[in-house]
């Protein structure tokens, strides 16, 4: 399982770590130097960080902004989350791109695949912010869409549970994990993984998916030198 170039996605909750809102400078770290023991390793790493830890879209209808200008406010929220990652990374000595999918030249770079492909094959981390830069379109579809186009081996989802379970593991002790589905058993038993759009073009393009505890020290490592970490959806 020897993977050459992935995609890590994040979520922007995960960034809060014990707070309730905002950016945990610990969690932040601990993240870089989960991405730099890979790094060294000599893995390529493209990065999708989501924004729900400052901004989520689907708030912005229930406190009466337009859905449309709700999403692009959460896509400038990947934007900070994703600068945030680069600043951290950097801290620890990578070198890295950001680039997005609204053009913000004074911060980031427009997103170009061949550019991006490049950076990447000259061991630069690659941040995508912005999400695809359209509206109705999450995060998760993000990391999806850029996972195909820059040809990465795998998704790899990093949560705070260590995988997919048959029930949700914090209401039901009883519920047991899955070490590897396939991706229509997800779609017959309707576990949420993804939505379905970022699920359905994972499938269709044929890149597996990983969903594994990204907060666990050592995991990612683990997970990207073969070892059994969360569950595999192929």
């Amino acid at each position: 399982m020897g993977y050459k170039r992935i995609l890590l996605k994040l979520s922007g909750e995960a960034l809060m770590g014990e707070q309730n809102y905002g950016i945990d400078s610990k969690r932040l770290d601990q993240y870089a130097q989960e991405i730099k023991k890979v790094h060294d390793s000599g893995i390529e790493i493209a990065i999708v960080i989501g924004g729900g830890n400052i901004y989520r879209g689907v708030q912005a209808e229930a406190s009466g902004i337009d859905r449309v200008q709700g999403d692009y406010m959460g896509m400038l929220a990947t934007v900070i989350n994703a600068m945030a990652i680069q600043s951290a990374l950097e801290k620890h000595g990578m070198y890295t791109r950001l680039m997005s999918g609204i053009k913000m030249e004074a911060v980031c770079e427009p997103f170009i695949r061949r550019r991006a492909v490049r950076h990447l094959e000259k061991g630069r981390i690659v941040i995508f912010g912005a999400g695809i830069g359209n509206p109705y379109f999450t995060t998760d579809s993000t990391a999806s869409l850029r996972a195909i186009e820059v040809e990465a081996d795998v998704v790899l989802k990093g949560t705070r549970v260590d995988g997919v379970y048959t029930a949700d593991p914090e209401k039901d002790p009883s519920a047991t994990r899955f070490e590897n589905l396939s991706f229509d058993e997800v779609i017959q038993k309707g576990y949420n993984i993804m939505d379905m759009t970022a699920f359905t073009l994972c499938q269709e393009n044929n890149v597996p998916i990983i969903v594994f505890d990204m907060n666990k020290p050592g995991n990612l490592d683990k997970l990207v030198t073969g070892e059994k970490v969360g569950t595999l959806i192929s």
